[in-house]
């Protein structure tokens, strides 16, 4: 049986790239649910440290404290969306999606991802999408959602998608971490006890390039070598593919 993940408040802040200090005040403004109590200390689960990045992400997008608190607890409801943000409800003439696919109403993202819950919470979180207005959202990261709509073309349920996703970026997440760990202990440790200078600051520049791109060359390698030799491995969908 698999253990789920607990995080201290420390650990929570740590994992998702904030504060201590904000997570308290999250606590105080009531958009972070309490966490479990176990002796004298609170433990987080992986649901919290989900709901703090979409707090963050919607924070990003200039959505104050009391707006965020409004949609979350409508989320966790599982209230209508158009009843939420004021608008049109899903019978209602909706505002039509852009022509280059650059924003969708609301109310329309909300009915794509109606299988998935908390879902518009949840692809905010990803970076997928991100809120222009009460009503309208935009596409964020058009390279990941282009990536979503392979999959689901390809015939993967939209729940199982963002799932993966989720657990994707969180182990992103940790690569990201420990490559920055390698450059600040070694290159930019080398370069603070280094003589000022041009050449100096050159192999600093250098090495935050190499650290930027490395993960993604290498990573991209291995993921797509490692995906093949699992396919490979399965005889039947071998057969399956050489009959087709």
């Amino acid at each position: 049986m698999t253990t789920r993940p607990e995080y201290t408040i420390d650990q929570l802040a740590r994992e998702a790239g904030t504060t201590v200090r904000s997570l308290r005040v999250y606590h105080e403004r009531g958009v972070l649910p309490p966490p479990q109590v176990k002796g004298r200390t609170g433990f987080y689960s992986p649901e919290h440290l989900n709901r703090v990045r979409t707090i963050s992400r919607l924070l990003d997008r200039g959505i104050k404290l009391n707006g965020i608190k409004e949609l979350l607890n409508a989320w966790d409801r599982g209230d209508d969306l158009g009843d939420v943000l004021g608008v049109a409800g899903p019978d209602s003439a909706a505002e039509p999606e852009a022509s280059d696919g650059a924003t969708i109403a609301a109310t329309e993202l909300e009915q794509r991802l109606r299988e998935v819950p908390n879902g518009l919470a949840r692809v905010v979180a990803l970076g997928l999408y991100e809120p222009v207005d009460a009503t309208t959202y935009r596409a964020a990261d058009p390279v990941l959602l282009h990536a979503v709509e392979q999959l689901a073309a390809a015939g993967v349920p939209e729940p199982e998608i963002v799932s993966e996703f989720e657990r994707l970026a969180t182990e992103c997440d940790r690569i990201a971490r420990r490559f920055t760990d390698l450059f600040q202990r070694t290159i930019w440790t080398e370069f603070q006890h280094a003589e000022a200078g041009p050449e100096a600051v050159a192999r600093l520049a250098a090495g935050s390039d190499a650290v930027r791109a490395v993960p993604v060359q290498a990573g991209a390698e291995l993921i797509g070598r490692f995906v093949s030799r699992y396919l490979e491995q399965d005889s039947a969908l071998a057969e399956a593919l050489t009959d087709s």
